[in-house]
């Protein structure tokens, strides 16, 4: 069985995989940087990677096209959660003073100590707006891909502990953005159809705001776009279905918050022994030369976060 998980991203980056790969080496044999051959040392052709998968199973929130027709109407909807949440009120407003019907709406946000997610098309955009409520005294931030990976996990848990409120950014679509502190998603230019505002990626936009009781989405836009439309009607068709079985079903919807922490903060950035666990550890003669032997199994499993905290317990057991 082989299982792809978030298929409507995975499946095009393996075609896309092979393809960068040939024109990249194309490339630096033609000028003589490499030997012809170079090219047969190359990914998989989506073709020949589709001729030897086994049985499959796609797993996405908005799957393409191409898995629907491999899966011949075999397709499994799984819409209700354990939770009872519903999907968010989606409301779609015009683009004139957009910017002041948003402020409006994060003021509600902020007055009721939730959190609001903006995106935006362009870095600029993201950067004049962050820098336009900044001066309207917004607690705000934005990340875009010139924001390395340590400071996005670190924007992401300040927005969580409530450092700042808003988050801006192009693509909101990295895991991890699925907070259930998140009352408002608002998407500028929602009808500037393209990549970003395509059918998928507005519902997975708008599904950021699914983890909260009182979420909602607003669209700014002046054209009802096919992709906009679409993915309007599946996020009303969704919700439709989780409200009737909660009907049905007597479920009363409630929202579930967990600590804002992530393995990088827990697990590598500020590893913690208790003393109690140290003196537990010291008492027995081989704990150190044990703990050893779990990080360098740990580090050959790859399961770097898991080596590190232990080299941790190591530093301080010995320092004790």
């Amino acid at each position: 069985m082989f299982i792809v998980d978030e298929s409507h991203v995975s499946v095009p980056q393996i075609r896309a995989m092979s393809a960068g790969d040939g024109v990249r080496k194309r490339t630096l044999a033609e000028y003589g940087f490499r030997l012809p051959s170079c090219v047969d040392n190359r990914p998989l052709h989506f073709d020949e990677w589709d001729r030897m998968r086994p049985s499959s199973i796609f797993v996405s929130a908005t799957p393409a096209a191409w898995e629907i027709t491999q899966a011949h109407g075999e397709v499994v909807e799984q819409l209700v959660r354990p939770t009872g949440l519903l999907d968010p009120v989606c409301q779609v407003r015009p683009t004139h003073n957009q910017i002041e019907d948003l402020m409006k709406a994060l003021r509600e946000v902020k007055k009721d100590e939730g959190r609001a997610l903006v995106t935006t098309l362009t870095k600029k955009m993201a950067e004049d707006l962050c820098a336009y409520l900044e001066q309207a005294h917004f607690n705000v931030r934005y990340m875009h891909s010139d924001v390395d990976t340590l400071e996005r996990i670190h924007l992401l848990q300040d927005l969580r502990k409530g450092v700042f409120d808003i988050l801006i950014g192009i693509n909101l679509l990295r895991e991890g953005l699925d907070i259930p502190e998140c009352q408002l998603v608002a998407i500028l230019d929602a009808d500037k159809q393209g990549y970003l505002r395509s059918k998928t990626a507005l519902i997975q936009t708008m599904g950021r705001a699914a983890r909260n009781l009182k979420g909602r989405v607003l669209l700014y836009a002046d054209t009802m776009t096919p992709s906009l439309k679409e993915a309007l009607e599946e996020t009303h068709r969704r919700r439709n279905l989780q409200a009737l079985y909660n009907e049905e079903h007597g479920i009363i919807p409630k929202a579930t918050f967990s600590m804002a922490k992530t393995i990088l903060e827990e697990e590598v950035l500020t590893p913690k022994v208790s003393e109690k666990k140290i003196e537990s550890f010291v008492q027995r003669s081989d704990s150190i030369e044990t703990l050893r032997m779990e990080m360098i199994k740990a580090a050959e499993s790859l399961d770097f976060e898991k080596a590190a905290k232990l080299r941790d317990w190591i530093l301080q057991l010995e320092k004790q």
